[in-house]
């Protein structure tokens, strides 16, 4: 009996990628969208870790995690789920991808959409989710196309869809169209190489076995092709529905199987027609086709493997492995165990344990608890990929950025990615903890992530500014000028104070905190502590607004009337002399005028020649006019008069002919205050008069 196994047996690469994350994620509130691949041996050992299969999108809870299979979805799931804080893990095969991102594009750009394949399938039903559910499905030739006969159609098939069925349709299309139709083959090539394999085969032989799960849409085209070639065709959901009696009778065997069927299943049917074939005397061994489905699927580096416990000694287990009768030694410590007990594992003799391929050379090495770390790796390293931020430390450097390390992945970040701006020295940065995010990832040999610490750092500056932008916006439209507010003394320069206000730093300028002036801010206000002010001016292009602490302030002059009285005498400083007279200092923001005839009891030409800034004098107040800022003084009443001299009779001709008559000084003062030079007197008009004098 010669048995011929297709080359193209076991998991695609989709299939494998979908079954390795639900074996290997912590199934704590997990959920699959549908069946992630259909066999029933699989789907039931993926039950069994607790993983939960739904049929929709309203059967997973918000917040919980769903993987989305080969098969891929509706272009609104990935909406759905950000909308209700579900973390989806997308194992879509990247066939199934393409074929999406082809039917969006044309469906936008106007195109018919018209799909090759079964209408009920989840591949299908999610293709229809990425043009709004227009397309037309179609399964043979005998499909309905009278609707797409006057419009521009696009065409693509569902990946596992016959290739001899897809073409034949293509014809049809492009006979009864009247417009332009593109053709995309979208049919997975694993596919076309099984069906061609299955095509080759059932040819060849006598009798075919097909392995896989009976309601595996691959799996079921490649029993029809092998139906249309070979006399007996045996379709098998596993080894337990193998029956060595349907095949005794042949020469020639062949067995192929689909893209969702394990090696395992193919390998337990090989041994069974091996353990049959000896009873009726068969002419070769199953052996060597075993052999050679193992060395066409040798172990991966990361692979899970299911093996049996043969032996427990101090040193650790004896496991054998699958379809193997050599027993191998995992060590105690790479058993998922706080203390290793040979008699407690002796107890766990023949039972199946899940180990991890760590190492393939020099010698083969497994491990159990590596699953659980690779688990929880690869369920960050999918938190990554969906733009999650993650960190890690900066080990080195090399010409072209930073190098790090998480997990089993290697880390690099472009130079241009460390900062928005140049970065100089890479050195500075080892030993430095890095916040990044992922430009993009290597799933192969070299496991590694490309990734950017650049974007964050301007996500945030960005955010920050429209932040600061919005509340100046909000804090503009809020104040008018004239607005009395309250503000923290933030703080202080030589030209004035930075007061917040809320939240906005405004200026009180020192010209604003006091009408008797300041040197110092301090002086005036204390740094930390709040006061009122008033807006004085709003430049909102510019962003600035000018406030003023003197302005809700008394003036010296409106607490005059209640401090001051004609007739009181008080002490001030000389703070400027004119021709006039000298201007005394009453107190802060207060100067009151003395005028030349109040200097002295004695004339004198000029204040100067008796008086100098800055010197301490005594004065009475002889007139005040506080509503206009007026207040005269005299420093002669201050003091005594001295004694008059007799005058000397000189004759009525003396006076009108000799030197007029001197005016006492009553009588000049009594002049000065009367009309000369009144209380009301500005001092514009002083300095006019004095001018006119002089003339």
């Amino acid at each position: 009996m010669n048995v011929y196994v297709a080359k193209s047996s076991g998991f695609c690469r989709g299939v494998r990628t979908a079954v390795d994350t639900a074996m290997q994620i912590e199934p704590e509130n997990v959920y699959i969208l549908g069946e992630i691949i259909h066999n029933a041996d699989v789907m039931r050992a993926i039950k069994e870790r607790g993983i939960k299969v739904v049929k929709s999108l309203d059967e997973v809870p918000d917040g919980a995690t769903v993987i989305f299979r080969s098969h891929g979805v509706p272009a609104d799931y990935y909406e759905i789920c950000y909308g209700r804080n579900i973390k989806y893990i997308d194992c879509t095969c990247k066939f199934v991808h393409n074929t999406q991102t082809i039917v969006n594009s044309e469906y936008r750009s106007g195109r018919q959409i018209v799909i090759c394949g079964e209408p009920t399938h989840p591949e299908v039903i999610g293709l229809q989710g990425w043009c709004c559910n227009s397309a037309l499905v179609v399964n043979g030739e005998n499909a309905d196309f009278s609707q797409i006969t006057d419009k521009n159609v696009c065409v693509v098939a569902q990946t596992t869809f016959s290739v001899e069925k897809f073409e034949k349709i293509i014809k049809i299309i492009k006979k009864l169209c009247e417009k332009s139709v593109a053709v995309f083959k979208t049919i997975c090539y694993t596919t076309i190489g099984r069906q061609s394999e299955a095509a080759k085969l059932s040819k060849q032989c006598d009798a075919m076995i097909v392995i896989g799960g009976l309601n595996s849409s691959n799996t079921n085209k490649l029993y029809d092709i092998c139906k249309q070639n070979c006399g007996k065709v045996i379709r098998l959901a596993n080894a337990d529905d193998f029956d060595f009696e349907t095949i005794k009778n042949f020469n020639n065997i062949g067995i192929v199987s689909g893209a969702s069927t394990p090696n395992a299943q193919t390998r337990e049917v090989l041994l069974k027609m091996e353990e049959k074939s000896t009873e009726v005397n068969a002419t070769n061994s199953m052996a060597d086709v075993v052999a050679k489905i193992d060395s066409e699927s040798k172990f991966k580096r990361g692979q899970i493997v299911t093996a049996t416990i043969a032996q427990a000694t101090d040193d650790g287990l004896q496991i054998l492995l699958p379809f193997s009768k050599k027993e191998i030694t995992l060590s105690k410590d790479e058993l998922d165990c706080e203390a290793y007990s040979a008699e407690e594992y002796a107890a766990k003799i023949g039972d199946s344990i899940d180990l991890l391929v760590v190492e393939l050379k020099p010698s083969l090495k497994l491990s159990q608890k590596m699953i659980k770390l690779r688990a929880v790796e690869e369920a960050q390293i999918a938190e990554i990929e969906t733009g999650k931020e993650f960190q890690i430390e900066c080990t080195g450097f090399n010409k072209g950025g930073l190098t790090g390390q998480i997990g089993t992945y290697s880390v690099f970040v472009p130079a241009k990615e460390i900062r928005p701006s140049f970065v100089q020295d890479l050195s500075k940065y080892v030993g430095k903890t890095l916040r990044l995010r992922m430009i993009e990832i290597k799933k192969d040999r070299k496991k590694e992530i490309i990734a950017s610490q650049r974007v964050i750092i301007q996500e945030e500056r960005d955010a920050k500014a429209a932040e600061i932008e919005a509340r100046d916006a909000e804090f503009f439209d809020s104040i008018s000028e004239g607005d009395i507010v309250e503000g923290k003394v933030e703080r202080a320069t030589n030209f004035g104070a930075f007061v917040s206000v809320g939240g906005f730093d405004c200026l009180a300028h020192i010209s604003d905190l006091s009408w008797t002036g300041t040197k110092a801010v301090t002086d005036v206000l204390e740094i930390g502590k709040s006061y009122h002010f008033k807006i004085l001016k709003i430049d909102r292009a510019n962003k600035k607004v000018s406030i003023g602490y003197k302005q809700l302030q008394p003036q010296p002059w409106d607490l005059a009337a209640g401090k001051y009285t004609v007739g009181q005498v008080i002490k001030g400083k000389v703070v400027r002399i004119v021709p006039f007279g000298a201007f005394v200092e009453v107190e802060k923001g207060i100067d009151g005028l003395v005028h030349v005839s109040q200097i002295s009891y004695e004339r004198i030409e000029t204040p100067a020649t008796v008086l100098n800034v800055g010197d301490e004098v005594e004065a009475k107040i002889v007139a005040f006019d506080p509503e206009n800022k007026k207040m005269n003084l005299s420093i002669k009443a201050c003091l005594a008069e001295p004694e008059r001299k007799p005058r000397e009779d000189k004759g009525e001709g003396e006076g009108r002919h000799g030197r007029a008559p001197r005016r006492s000084d009553d009588d000049e003062l009594s002049s000065w205050s009367d009309g000369a030079i009144s209380v009301g007197t500005s001092l514009g008009d002083l300095l006019a008069n004095a001018e006119k004098n002089k003339k």
